[in-house]
């Protein structure tokens, strides 16, 4: 049995020749190994693609061209699919990859005694004195300012982090 990994995520298709964009979650566009297959399931099985074309949007985005997805219809089909590679390939953490490795994380609001859920977290950005998080709340995107005086709880085993987001961020 193959040990699969997520890590990406198909966030929207992108114009009509099948291209797609991916959220990439744990690891970075550059760590992409595109001469090997990528998964993503269909009716409970993994179906692999090969990348045909790859072009980097950003620190965690890539436009992506995948064999068989040609047009409109193929994208829009598989978007919001989870995007899967061989477990063995990207192993990475924290302690090693820094805040980028949020991408796929659930982002939640301190909020008094229970946390309130915001969004996954779709992309990082390095600003320099100012690291953003950018959150897909479910009605659009948000960026975040990243600071470690926000950070109240990680979860690394359940990919949560909890902040103390400022009012009017949201």
């Amino acid at each position: 049995m193959q040990d699969f990994r997520q890590i990406a995520r198909v966030l929207k298709s992108n114009g009509t020749n099948g291209e797609l964009i991916l959220g990439f979650r744990d690891i970075l566009p550059d760590d992409i190994n595109l001469k090997e297959p990528v998964f993503i399931y269909f009716d409970g099985l993994p179906v692999p693609f090969f990348i045909e074309s790859f072009t980097k949007k950003g620190n965690s985005k890539a436009i992506v061209r995948l064999t068989d997805i040609c047009s409109m219809e193929d994208a829009e089909e598989v978007a919001g699919s989870a995007v899967y590679a061989e477990g063995r390939h990207y192993e990475s953490s924290l302690e090693e990859d820094g805040f980028s490795a949020l991408v796929g994380w659930t982002l939640y609001r301190a909020d008094g005694e229970y946390d309130e859920e915001v969004g996954e977290i779709t992309g990082f950005t390095d600003i320099p004195g100012n690291p953003c998080i950018e959150v897909d709340t479910g009605n659009g995107e948000v960026m975040i300012p990243l600071h470690e005086d926000l950070i109240l709880a990680v979860d690394p085993d359940n990919r949560e982090i909890v902040l103390d987001i400022p009012e009017g961020l949201l």
